[in-house]
């Protein structure tokens, strides 16, 4: 599991969550939503948080949301950064998009093409299948949370039926958008991941546990973890659960 940072000032209340539970992962970034707090000196203070605990498994949330947005070239500069800061380390991104595809797959374009490589996931992705297939074409994971169990989501079940087996994630983006039938619950959480695992089976036509085996594997792979064998215990948990 990973948690991922909105901003830097919450990463020790998170690292204080991890000590807890040992099984937890961190992500170290500026969400689009939080540029206003982007200044000279938040690329060098990402890097050091990012470096100073052997927890961080990647760099994010990161990227760009033209939703309302009037400041599309901090944002813009600051994904650039967390870029940069995740190719030094080769740390994967963890990528938020809203209304941003096409700027969104050009700058990982150019800086896969001026910089150096970059991976990583399109997290919480609510894109069509066109969009889709541009990250797909530049090496990242797909990531589908509870937002494909919804009824009106017809492109993002669209989206979650090309992506192929290798490049798959779920997610929940939990306290947010907790997944039919549990969409009446105030507060999304981790446990709920099970409920989009069984949609996407059932959408792609797939069996449930190669699915949840598959995504586990993909997630192992993307954030570098140890031999992915312990998992198997608990995807029989999530299927008899």
């Amino acid at each position: 599991m990973v948690h991922s940072c909105v901003e830097p000032k919450d990463f020790p209340a998170m690292q204080a969550i991890a000590d807890r539970f040992p099984e937890l992962s961190l992500a170290v970034g500026l969400h689009p939503l939080d540029v206003d707090q982007w200044g000279v000196d938040t690329a060098a203070e990402l890097g050091r948080l990012a470096r100073s605990d052997h927890r961080v498994v990647a760099i994010g949330e990161t990227g760009l949301d033209f939703f309302k947005a009037d400041n599309t070239e901090v944002q813009r500069e600051a994904f650039w950064a967390q870029l940069t800061l995740a190719s030094q380390m080769s740390l994967p991104v963890i990528i938020h998009c809203r209304d941003a595809a096409q700027a969104t797959a050009q700058l990982i374009r150019e800086f896969q093409e001026t910089v150096g490589p970059v991976t990583g996931v399109m997290h919480c992705w609510a894109g069509t299948p066109e969009e889709t297939q541009w990250f797909l074409d530049l090496g990242f994971y797909i990531s589908f949370s509870g937002i494909v169990t919804f009824k009106n989501a017809r492109q993002v079940k669209a989206s979650a039926q090309i992506v192929p087996d290798d490049r798959l994630l779920i997610e929940t983006d939990c306290p947010f958008l907790s997944p039919e039938p549990m969409r009446k619950e105030r507060r999304n959480q981790p446990a709920f991941v099970s409920h989009v695992a069984r949609y996407l089976a059932d959408l792609r036509q797939v069996d449930f546990q190669a699915l949840a085996e598959g995504t586990t594997r993909n997630a192992w792979a993307l954030f570098q973890w140890p031999d992915p064998l312990p998992f198997t215990e608990r995807i029989a948990a999530l299927a008899t659960g």
